[in-house]
């Protein structure tokens, strides 16, 4: 997982509330793990109208906002079931940020797993940002410092959990986070070895009896 500590650019605005996974990534595409291919189909509901042809009103077809690397979107965003594509997709568009007032619990924890950060704001911090993001200049979410600077000069200060943030910074989900303290496991488990052996021992599976295969072992 690549470190995120300042992410520069233009941000995509997406006032919409309730927002669910389905609409981020449908659920015929959930068994495509293929980058390329989710950046095709993420907001499809979304990018194309009835008819199958693009919509030019949804900011994700527009040339303006390709590979912008920030969000903001509305209140509850990421909310429905549970599915990790939704935040995969989001990292296909180049998304490394995003934006809104709430998030469903479960995509919010995702994007914190895949690399993506994630801020809750006041409603009045999102409509300002959203108004700004029109303009098409650059936003700098700043990690280290907890800042939002809009391209006004605006900074918003925003919170985020400190062991999350510590394993943005540092480009760790949970499996590095743990190869990284494999020394202290081994360490432990030596300690314990010496202080209660019995715990280690593995008791020998015992053989079925060849005179009643049938008999079920106490």
């Amino acid at each position: 997982m690549e470190p995120v500590k300042r992410i520069e650019g233009r941000a995509v605005p997406l006032p919409r509330a309730n927002v669910d996974t389905d609409t981020i990534i449908r659920i015929e595409h959930l068994m495509d793990a293929d980058p390329a291919q989710l950046r095709g189909y993420a907001f499809a509901t979304l990018r194309l109208r009835a008819d199958g042809t693009p919509d030019p009103a949804c900011p994700f077809n527009r040339d303006d906002y390709r590979d912008a690397p920030i969000l903001v979107a509305g209140p509850n965003f990421g909310c429905g079931s549970s599915r990790e594509h939704a935040v995969w997709a989001l990292r296909a568009l180049g998304i490394r940020c995003v934006i809104a007032e709430s998030f469903g619990d479960i995509f919010h924890n995702n994007c914190f797993q895949n690399g993506v950060l994630a801020i809750a704001l006041p409603a009045a911090e999102i409509a300002s940002l959203m108004a700004e993001a029109s303009t098409l200049r650059a936003f700098t979410v700043d990690l280290e410092a907890c800042r939002v600077m809009a391209p006004s000069g605006h900074a918003a200060a925003f919170q985020v959990d400190a062991w999350r943030r510590q394993r943005l910074l540092q480009g760790l989900d949970d499996l590095a986070y743990l190869l990284t303290t494999a020394p202290d496991i081994a360490r432990w488990q030596a300690a314990d070895r010496t202080r209660r052996p019995w715990v280690w021992q593995v008791p020998a599976c015992p053989s079925p009896r060849d005179d009643s295969p049938g008999e079920i072992l106490a």
